[in-house]
C-alpha cells in the first residue's frame, strides 16, 4: 500500500483560517437555510435554547427539518432516531474515504474534526487531497465557516420571524447542489470515477422513486462505496 504524503497531514492555524475562508462565499447561502430552520423550530414550539443548541451541536439542516416534522406532544423517538441516521449515514462513508490522512492525527484532534464535517467542506478537502494538496485546513476551516453561518442562520429566523420563510422560492435550495456538482466534476476524472458516480446516482434514483422517503442517501452512499472497493484504483491503474 503506498504511502500517503506526510505534509498531507498538516492541521494548523494558518491551513484552518485558509480554509475558512474559501468556505465562507458558499457559507454565506446556508444562512437563508438556517434562518428557515429557526423559523420553523419556532413555529413548532421550540423554545429558542433548544432551537440554538440543536442547531450548534447537530449541525444538520435536513435531519433538523425531518425532526421538526416528527415533533410533537410525544416524540416518537425510535422513528426519530433511525431517520435521522438514514439522513446522515453518508457521514460513515466520509470518515471512511478521509481515514488515510485523519489516521495520524491525535484521536481527539480527528474526531474533533469529523464534528464539523458536512457535504461542502468533505468534497473540498477530498478534492484538495487527491491532488496532492493539504486538505486537512478546508476539512476544519471550512466547517467553522458552514457551522458559524448555519448557528447565525438560526437566530435570524428565530429573531426576525418571516425573514427567509421559504428558501426555495428564491432558488437558494439549488445552490449546495449545484455547488457539490461542480466539485465532482472539478475532481478526479476517470473511468473508474465515471462508474462509481454513475452506480451511486443510478440507486439513489431508484430508492428516491421507490423506498421510503430518505433512504435515497444512505442507498446512493453505500452503493457509490460498494462500487468503490469492488473497483479498486489499482486495477484501474494497471
Amino acid at each position: 500500500m503506498a504511502s500517503v504524503d506526510p505534509e498531507l497531514h498538516q492541521l494548523n492555524k494558518q491551513l484552518i483560517w485558509d480554509g475558512f475562508k474559501q468556505l465562507a462565499p458558499i457559507s454565506v447561502f446556508v444562512v437563508a437555510f438556517g434562518a428557515a430552520f429557526g423559523l420553523a423550530a419556532t413555529q413548532a414550539g421550540l423554545s429558542d435554547s433548544m432551537i440554538l443548541t440543536m442547531s450548534a451541536l447537530v449541525f444538520a439542516g435536513a435531519s433538523q427539518f425531518a425532526a421538526l416534522d416528527l415533533w410533537g406532544p410525544q416524540v416518537p423517538l425510535f422513528t426519530l432516531l433511525i431517520t435521522v441516521f438514514a439522513i446522515n449515514a453518508r457521514h460513515l462513508l466520509m470518515g471512511a474515504t478521509l481515514y488515510p490522512w485523519l489516521s495520524r492525527l491525535p484521536a481527539a484532534k480527528r474526531y474533533g474534526v469529523m464534528l464539523i464535517a458536512s457535504d461542502a467542506n468533505w468534497a473540498m478537502s477530498m478534492q484538495a487531497l487527491t491532488r496532492g494538496q493539504p486538505g486537512l485546513g478546508l476539512l476544519f476551516g471550512g466547517g467553522l465557516a458552514l457551522w458559524s453561518f448555519w448557528v447565525f442562520g438560526t437566530w435570524l429566523g428565530m429573531t426576525f420571524g418571516n425573514l427567509i420563510s421559504n428558501p426555495k422560492a428564491l432558488g437558494l435550495d439549488m445552490v449546495m447542489g449545484c455547488f457539490l456538482l461542480a466539485m465532482v466534476v472539478g475532481g478526479e476524472k476517470n473511468l473508474r470515477m465515471l462508474g462509481i458516480w454513475t452506480v451511486a446516482a443510478g440507486c439513489s434514483l431508484m430508492a428516491y422513486w421507490y423506498l421510503p422517503e430518505n433512504s435515497h442517501v444512505i442507498v446512493g452512499a453505500l452503493a457509490g462505496g460498494v462500487a468503490g472497493l469492488a473497483w479498486r484504483e489499482k486495477h484501474h491503474e494497471r
